[in-house]
């Protein structure tokens, strides 16, 4: 498998903000949305030979930064209920020696921005794979699928902030 050349800058921030070049226009959005929701300021980008390399890549080069956060000062856990119209989606995250992602959402049969795979749980499994996490996501209620990607990316991002950040 060629190399996919990634850029990946990560902080804890009092807003979010995001600067996402991936080649796939609807992760560069779903990446901001992480970011606004977790509070962190994220510049990432991706140059992948093809669009189905930057998905993994993408995830891969975020969850790396963000096991960098996760030092012995971090919550190492946090967790998040987020709306998106008429979605709501839940996520937990702990930092974990056997990372896994477990989630009752099914997307594999839908075109997400172009591409035939499923963007959000390749995405998310490569970013628990790098960072070291266990994620559960939930999809509470939710059928228009922007909406449902939408809250489950607030959700995660708003998840990730928490464990990111000392414990009051």
């Amino acid at each position: 498998m060629p190399d996919t050349q990634t850029g990946v800058r990560l902080a804890l921030a009092t807003r979010g903000a995001a600067n996402v070049a991936t080649g796939v226009p609807v992760l560069d959005h779903l990446v901001g949305q992480l970011a606004r929701s977790g509070r962190f300021d994220v510049t990432l980008e991706v140059a992948p030979e093809r669009a189905d390399q930057a998905v993994p890549a993408a995830g891969r080069a975020l969850g790396g930064a963000i096991a960098e956060l996760l030092d012995e000062t971090s919550s190492g856990r946090g967790w998040a209920l987020v709306p998106s119209d008429e979605a709501l989606a839940a996520a937990a995250v702990e930092r974990s020696d056997r990372p896994m992602l477990v989630s009752n959402v099914d997307f594999s049969g839908l075109r997400v921005g172009g591409l035939e795979t499923d963007v959000a749980s390749q995405f998310l499994r490569e970013l628990v794979d790098a960072a070291h996490l266990t994620l559960h996501v939930r999809l509470n209620e939710g059928t228009d699928p922007q909406h449902v990607l939408a809250a489950i990316f607030k959700a995660v991002g708003a998840a990730l902030g928490q464990a990111c950040r000392p414990e009051p």
